[in-house]
């Protein structure tokens, strides 16, 4: 199947097709949104026709949709087709409610990500992520590859042992996986002199952990995969919330933004607009959306954007890699960090295996760091290495707790978690 990406086409005429489908959106929210019809009381919103005009309407933020759930809904109950949920990293999950053009478009959008990565109908995708537990992602990319008609195996996470059993068996040419489970396949395939560099996998969809630093080279774990396996490594930022995703082309310069399905607008803390190449707040708003349509919803992810012409043709806003979000921010011992800074420290590490970072309250109401190491072996010269890595780097040294790998997996698996917990805030804990 062809579908003509709009994304080529000239700046202007994105533009305007974004104020058109904007309008359209405003009607539609005062019509059918009991959450927006309460915001548009004040606001006459036949005055906003252009994207600068946005910033006549309040941002709505997660708080918002996680205490008046049901309250954006658009649609009665009955024409519901898809219920998810948000993963609930920054808080209480919420429920995204999906119509049968909701499921379509959620198939469009990923078709053109996996064409904007590459793709062909003569791919075969295996899926190394949950389709089930009301996980947008499992199902986007599921129908996203059967619109555009590759071929698809749905084998899950995990088990790198039958991960390399099914790409020998069935040669599937593009992995859509997280980044560290990745580094894991390899582990495994040299540990059992599996030739991977000869396998069929020519190219991996990345999801759900950063590949790149913020000027687009490749971070550690970005490297630790292209230094082993000959593959193209394609980046990828969504969210349960936008029903979008954001996917490099070849030239690997940033997320490409789907304008005639999202409107993006990066803020600051005054919820004005920052310049390219300034981080900001991404703030988003939903286009073609029925069943629960978001108006300049602020993610709580901080990005910079280009929106000069890419070097592959297309004329879309490219979102950077994710810098980090907002709410993790940590303060400690006077150094601002987001838990991807420590993440990617850790994974530069070849003493450790595996981690966890922890940040809690201490008794002055300070920001405190434990990091959960798991060692590939627990002696003096390691716990030193590890110390000297994390002050050389940081300029200050996390309290660091060794543990076995047991603990460490109780620690990471959790019912409600999609993928292993990675980072737990405890801050909440001490309010």
């Amino acid at each position: 199947m062809s579908i003509q990406d709009i994304a080529y086409r000239p700046a202007g005429e994105l533009r305007a097709m974004q104020e058109e489908k904007l309008q359209a959106l405003l009607s539609f929210l005062n019509q059918y949104s009991p959450f927006y019809r309460r915001v548009f009381k004040n606001i006459d919103i036949q005055m906003v026709r252009k994207l600068e005009d946005l910033a006549a309407i309040p941002v709505t933020t997660k708080e918002d949709l996680q205490k008046f759930n049901w309250d954006f809904l658009c649609v009665d109950k009955n024409r519901i087709a898809e219920y998810t949920s948000t993963s609930g990293t920054l808080g209480d999950p919420v429920t995204i409610a999906l119509t049968e053009n909701d499921l379509d478009r959620l198939a469009y959008n990923e078709f053109m990500s996996f064409s904007t990565a590459g793709g062909s109908p003569e791919d075969i995708y295996q899926l190394m992520l949950t389709l089930d537990r009301q996980f947008m992602a499992g199902i986007a990319y599921y129908s996203g590859a059967r619109k555009m008609g590759a071929g698809v195996i749905r084998l899950g996470p995990g088990a790198p042992s039958l991960q390399w059993e099914t790409i020998q068996r069935l040669q599937p040419t593009t992995i859509v996986a997280v980044p560290s489970f990745i580094c894991k396949l390899i582990d495994y395939a040299q540990e059992k002199g599996i030739d991977f560099n000869q396998s069929s996998v020519k190219k991996a969809i990345c999801i759900g952990e950063g590949i790149r630093n913020p000027d687009f080279s490749f971070n550690v774990l970005g490297k630790k995969i292209k230094e082993s396996w000959n593959i193209h490594l394609f980046s990828t930022y969504a969210s349960t919330e936008m029903q979008t995703a954001f996917t490099e082309c070849r030239e690997g310069k940033g997320g490409h933004l789907r304008p005639e399905l999202l409107i993006v607008e990066l803020l600051d803390d005054l919820d004005q607009p920052v310049p390219p190449g300034t981080p900001g707040e991404v703030t988003i708003t939903t286009l073609a959306v029925e069943g629960m349509p978001l108006l300049r919803y602020k993610t709580g992810d901080i990005c910079t954007f280009d929106d000069r012409p890419c070097a592959c043709g297309r004329h879309s806003l490219r979102l950077s890699p994710l810098l980090g979000r907002k709410k993790q921010m940590i303060k400690f011992k006077g150094t601002t960090l987001y838990p991807s800074v420590l993440f990617d420290l850790l994974n530069g590490m070849s003493e450790i295996r595996d981690y966890i970072v922890e940040v809690s309250t201490n008794k002055l109401g300070l920001d405190e760091v434990l990091l959960y190491l798991l060692p590939v072996a627990l002696t003096e010269d390691t716990d030193h290495k590890v110390r000297a890595w994390l002050q050389a780097r940081l300029r200050v040294t996390p309290f660091i707790k060794y543990v076995g790998h047991e603990e460490l997996q109780r620690m990471q698996v959790s019912e409600t978690n999609r993928k292993p917990i990675k980072f737990i805030d405890k801050r909440g804990d001490a309010l």
